[in-house]
């Protein structure tokens, strides 16, 4: 089926030569005014603007955008999809200052969420991420990362893997999915980490494989988590089974996490609130992309990331979400934008281009998604704003109307097709 979305007022391409974009790159993108995109099935056929009349003897349907702006679909690097339970329990605690390691350390945070996890049955799960991933898309994310995490054990680690595939499956949206076996010690092995690393590298790291559940491995490196050893051995070993690997890294503590992204040429390091400069600059020769997390920042109230020290030295930087049931359990990524913004110092193409172009190399989906361009995946999301900067201004709210997923009209009105 073709169809021709036309009477855009702004259509932001986010189009570039070389990417990820970089440096001075990031401020920059291509805007068409009085724009059309045609879609022919789930690709893009062409992009122009004024007259679009030679396309309309072949279309299927002529959609009207009103003067609204219209961009990619929006990509979200970093979520921690499926979960058991909620954590709301907690936040009085973090409001009086408790730390989050000393939740984690007391059996709460994540251990919690595990525990919520192992009893949860598929059902629930699923019921559960496919709600989460509605109301992303209705915030225009057609693409997002989903990590496991909350089962460390191989039983509930592989059923959370499958709730995000069947997600993938059956939802609009890309999901990719990203094993985090490493994410806590668990309660069981916890006067005997030493024993859990063995049963990640000997044990869980090779049975995903096997079952080809994922494409990505993570791990926490953090103060009472897992040092850098224990994370080098873990990545190596997926390294070796053919995991391409990332590293949650200097969340609160740095423990030399960004510098094992960069000796390992990781995709990514996520969080990076604490890292040293001269990690920083091992992270730019190494081409490591710094996938930020503002929102986490915000609700933890926490220092932000060095986001612009981090771009002036040439790392390639993302924003993301890291919606979680703890510290960030937000699924709209128009507001982490917003706090990005703000808390980095960053314009709203830099935060717009951080998140969907960078974003879609973080997830080495670039030839697919991150761009309107001929030939990508037709993902487009219309807001109904004069101008891009207005979404980033007028913050809180949720400025998508319309969302093309692969072609297909998904949300119409703010609403799921």
């Amino acid at each position: 089926m073709k169809t021709i979305i036309y009477n855009i007022g702004k259509l932001y391409t986010m189009k570039n030569s070389e990417v990820p974009l970089k440096k001075d790159a990031l401020a920059k993108c291509e805007i068409l005014e009085n724009a059309y995109i045609v879609m022919n099935d789930d690709k893009i056929e062409a992009v122009g603007t004024g007259d679009y009349s030679q396309y309309v003897a072949e279309c299927s349907e002529l959609f009207d955008a009103e003067g609204k702006i219209a961009l990619p679909g929006l990509i979200d690097a970093h979520t921690h999809l499926v979960f058991g339970g909620s954590r709301e329990h907690e936040y009085a605690q973090k409001v009086a200052g408790v730390e989050y390691l000393d939740i984690l350390r007391a059996g709460g945070g994540i251990l919690s969420t595990v525990e919520a996890t192992r009893k949860a049955s598929f059902d629930e799960l699923y019921e559960k991420s496919m709600h989460f991933a509605d109301s992303m898309l209705l915030h225009g994310v057609t693409t997002f990362e989903a990590k496991s995490g909350y089962g460390l054990n191989l039983e509930t680690e592989v059923k959370q893997l499958k709730v995000a595939r069947k997600v993938n499956e059956d939802h609009p949206s890309d999901v990719i999915s990203t094993f985090m076996p490493a994410h806590a010690i668990p309660t069981e092995y916890k006067e005997h980490p030493e024993q859990y690393v063995d049963l990640v590298i000997n044990e869980l790291l090779p049975e995903v494989k096997k079952m080809d559940l994922a494409k990505y491995v993570d791990i926490f490196c953090e103060d009472a988590v897992f040092n850098k050893e224990q994370s080098k051995k873990i990545l190596t070993k997926a390294q070796e089974l053919g995991y391409i690997v990332k590293i949650h890294a200097d969340e609160v503590v740095p423990m030399g996490g960004a510098a094992l992204a960069a000796e390992l040429h990781a995709i990514s390091a996520e969080h990076l609130m604490a890292t040293p400069e001269e990690d920083m600059e091992a992270m730019a020769k190494s081409n490591v992309i710094a996938n930020l997390l503002p929102a986490t920042t915000f609700n933890l109230g926490k220092d932000y990331a060095q986001a612009r020290k981090m771009i002036d030295k040439g790392l390639a930087v993302t924003i993301c979400s890291d919606f979680n049931p703890g510290s960030c359990p937000n699924e709209n990524l128009q507001l982490t934008l917003q706090i990005a913004s703000r808390g980095y110092a960053m314009t709203p193409i830099e935060v717009y281009n951080s998140a969907i172009v960078n974003g879609s190399c973080s997830l080495q989906m670039n030839d697919k998604v991150g761009s309107i361009e001929v030939g990508k995946q037709a993902d487009v999301v219309i807001m109904n704003a004069p101008n891009l900067d207005y979404t980033i201004y007028h913050f809180g709210v949720n400025h998508v109307a319309h969302v093309f997923k692969n072609g297909e009209l998904v949300v119409e009105d703010q609403m799921l097709v």
